[in-house]
C-alpha cells in the first residue's frame, strides 16, 4: 500500500505566473483534490452523466444478487461510452478466480475492488491493483486491516450491514483511528447533503458514492450527481488548517455537528 495517509500532503510544483516562472515549492501548496467513485453503474447514459458531472472513476458490481449488478457485455458496453481519463472499478463479493479472471481479461479494469470475505492472498493473486472494503463497525481495528491488505492501493470504508454492501448507511466517522496512516476512500451513505461535511472532517483521498445519487436501484439521477460533485469541490477549497480540528464525529459518536462555510 503507498505510504501516505488519508489525508496526502498537498501536492507542489511550478507556475507561469511566478517571477521569472521560477518554481515556487514550498511556497504555495496546491488544495487536495478529493477523487470521486461513482459506483452501481448500470447504463451508457448513466456512466456519461458520471463522467461529465465530474467523476474519477465509475464502479461496475459483478455481484449477481445486487440490484446494479452488470453482465460484462454490458459493462463492455458502458465502459466504451466513457470519455478518456475515467477510471473503471471492477467490484466482486466472494467471486471464484474464474469470473475474475474473465472480466480483467476482457474489461481491463482499472482497479479491481473486493467487497466480500477475500483473504490477502485471494485480492493479490491477480496481480492487479485493487482496493478492499472493510466494514466498519465498533472493535474493527482499521490500522491492523490495512496492514494485512498493505498491497492495496487503498481502503474502502463502508458501514457494517447485513449483507454485502452499506445499504446507504452512514457509519460513525469517529470509529477512523487518526493514526491512519493509509488511503483511505470513504463510503457509507454519502449524498450531496452531507460529503462535504464528510470530507471535511475525515479528508479521505476519495469518496464513493452509489445510492445517494440515484432516482431508483441502479438508476443515476444526473443533477444529484452534479450536486454531489459541487459539493466535494466546494470542501476541497476549504484549507484543511480551517477544519483540522473537526476531523471525526463527537467523542462517542452520534450524529456530526454543522460545519460552518465561511463566507464567500
Amino acid at each position: 500500500m503507498p505510504k501516505n495517509s488519508h489525508c496526502p500532503t498537498p501536492i507542489r510544483g511550478s507556475c507561469s505566473f511566478w517571477p521569472k516562472g521560477r518554481p515556487y515549492i514550498d511556497q504555495m501548496p496546491v488544495m487536495h483534490r478529493t477523487r470521486i467513485k461513482i459506483c452501481g453503474l448500470t447504463s451508457e447514459d448513466d456512466a456519461v452523466a458520471a463522467a461529465e458531472a465530474g467523476a474519477d472513476a465509475i464502479g461496475l458490481v459483478f455481484y449477481r444478487p445486487s440490484p446494479r449488478a452488470v453482465s460484462l457485455e454490458r459493462a463492455l458496453r458502458i465502459r466504451r461510452a466513457l470519455p478518456p481519463f475515467v477510471a473503471t472499478v471492477a467490484l466482486f463479493v466472494n467471486a471464484d478466480e474464474v469470473e475474475v479472471r474473465e472480466v480483467l481479461d476482457a474489461l481491463r479494469p482499472s482497479l479491481l475492488q473486493f467487497h466480500g470475505d477475500e483473504t490477502p492472498e485471494d485480492c493479490a493473486r491477480y496481480g492487479h491493483p485493487f482496493v478492499r472494503a472493510a466494514r466498519v463497525r465498533p472493535g474493527l481495528d482499521l490500522v491492523n486491516f490495512a496492514a494485512r491488505y498493505r498491497i492495496a492501493q487503498a481502503v474502502l470504508l463502508d458501514a457494517y450491514v447485513e449483507g454485502f454492501g452499506g445499504g446507504g448507511e452512514v457509519f460513525d466517522w469517529s470509529l477512523i483511528p487518526r493514526s491512519a496512516n493509509f488511503p483511505i476512500v470513504l463510503s457509507g451513505g454519502l449524498r450531496a447533503s452531507n460529503v462535504a461535511q464528510a470530507v471535511l472532517r475525515v479528508r479521505p483521498w476519495a469518496v464513493d458514492v452509489s445510492s445517494g445519487v440515484e432516482r431508483a436501484k441502479g438508476v443515476k439521477d444526473a443533477d444529484a450527481m452534479r450536486r454531489f460533485v459541487d459539493a466535494v469541490r466546494a470542501a476541497d477549497a476549504i484549507p484543511e488548517t480551517l477544519t483540522q480540528d473537526c476531523a471525526c464525529t463527537p467523542p462517542g459518536g452520534g450524529a456530526p455537528e454543522p460545519i460552518r462555510f465561511p463566507d464567500t
